[in-house]
């Protein structure tokens, strides 16, 4: 990577691009694994001291998922991943940085020695513009494409990761399309806002009189997808006493009724999607590591829409439907946008031009377009923890703004957020914020 950079395009024959990634080797100098060396050929790889990690470390200071690195096109980025004692690249603690060369990277009591290498990789990347209900011809989006292709074949659990607003509810419905299981059920669960009495009962059903207002036997997703697929949105957001009966699905495929005398087995495969990162969760203690790994026996990474601009064109004629067309100054300034709310947010500008209105609403324009400090940055706390304080103000104003937008009609916040009711409802309680 002193010659060239971590990911490059080439051409095949005269066929469409593809990426390649470099590859470069881990070794452990210092430390209880000292002499241990893997070489990654991979896209991503993590290091930690639980199973599953690509290299696991007996070292005690070390956190069960300490840092992920994976192919930036100008290096190979490394993230911490909420560790306790924290990532330090050559004595320089970082929360997310670019190796350009070889470097030393401290975890705990352990060092390994980043060195690049000769040779590369291929990523595969399909050949079509679109997937199922996915649209897109950009590079990003044909690898994912390649992906879903071959994880629809399989019975294997699927983990999509992606900001809100990226598709990911569509990645899933796209993987279920395509797979055996297509003529079967597919139960759609948002975890986000299911209400906090109700999520047991929802998901593994209960019988009658199983507690007050159990009038009817009722069964949950699982024995309701019989024979389909099951997708469980923002499943970091599914409480952390009823993960060891998720873990006993994904294991057994039996699931047990509230105040039923034992199990039922359950012929489903399960899909799940996060905007959480959940290994973070999972050093924090909010989220189980052995659930975590159950969940990403295939990982899915949704690109953000401002990483595949070259799709916009695609994507307004796609929500725009027959007939409908924008000129060049309105497609430059669709263009222009950062888009944070993603594909989501671009449904709604376009459905706005339809209207006749502006697709960008004059705050959201000046917010993209007016430069920003931003909030100070502190290198002795950790990313995480930063992150999260911005997201809660950011939540806040957002909710705020979206109040005085729909003058406490909720169910038209809901629109307007491209959220479900209950996930307003759940947002607005959580900051007390509940219209009375």
């Amino acid at each position: 990577m002193t010659e060239r950079q971590s990911t490059w395009v080439t051409r095949m024959g005269g066929q469409q691009p593809r990426r390649a990634l470099a590859v470069y080797t881990l070794s452990v100098v210092k430390g209880a694994d000292r002499g241990k060396t893997v070489r990654v050929d991979r896209p991503r790889f993590s290091v930690g001291a639980l199973d599953g990690n690509g290299l696991k470390l007996g070292d005690p200071t070390v956190s069960g998922l300490h840092l992920e690195l994976s192919h930036d096109e100008a290096g190979i980025r490394v993230r911490d991943l909420g560790s306790r004692n924290g990532t330090f690249v050559d004595g320089v603690r970082v929360l997310d940085a670019l190796l350009t060369g070889p470097a030393t990277l401290t975890l705990g009591a352990s060092e390994l020695r980043f060195e690049p290498q000769s040779g590369s990789i291929d990523v595969a990347a399909s050949g079509v513009d679109h997937f199922g209900p996915l649209v897109g011809s950009s590079l990003p989006m044909r690898e994912l494409y390649a992906l879903l292709e071959s994880f629809a074949k399989t019975d294997s659990t699927v983990l999509i990761h992606g900001e809100t607003g990226t598709g990911k509810e569509l990645v899933a419905e796209a993987i279920a399309q395509a797979s055996p299981r297509v003529d079967m059920p597919l139960v759609v669960v948002d975890c986000s806002a299911l209400a906090p009495t109700l999520v047991e009962s929802e998901l593994f059903g209960h019988e009658k009189g199983a507690f007050t207002g159990a009038t009817a036997a009722k069964p949950g997703v699982f024995e309701r997808a019989h024979g389909g697929t099951v997708f469980l949105d923002e499943v970091g957001e599914l409480p952390l006493e009823l993960q060891p009966r998720l873990l006993r699905v994904l294991e057994r495929r039996e699931v047990q009724r509230l105040g039923a005398k034992g199990p039922t087995t359950v012929d489903v495969r399960i899909l799940a999607a996060t905007h959480r990162a959940l290994e973070a969760e999972v050093n924090a203690g909010r989220f189980r590591a052995d659930l975590f790994y159950r969940l990403s026996v295939l990982r899915v990474e949704v690109p953000a829409l401002r990483d595949r601009k070259e799709d916009l064109p695609a994507l307004v004629r796609h929500f725009g439907g027959p007939g409908f067309s924008l000129d060049e100054k309105a497609l430059q300034r669709l263009l222009s946008h950062d888009w944070p709310g993603n594909v989501r947010e671009l449904r709604n500008a376009v459905e706005r031009l339809r209207a006749g209105a502006a697709p960008i609403t004059p705050a959201v324009e000046a917010a993209s377009t007016t430069p920003s400090a931003g909030p100070p940055i502190r290198l002795d706390e950790p990313f995480l923890v930063q992150k999260e304080r911005l997201v809660q103000a950011f939540e806040r104003q957002y909710a705020k703004a979206l109040l005085e937008a729909c003058q406490g009609n909720l169910a038209e916040g809901a629109r307007l957020a491209g959220v479900s009711r209950m996930a307003v409802v759940k947002m607005l309680g959580r900051l007390g914020l509940l219209p009375g």
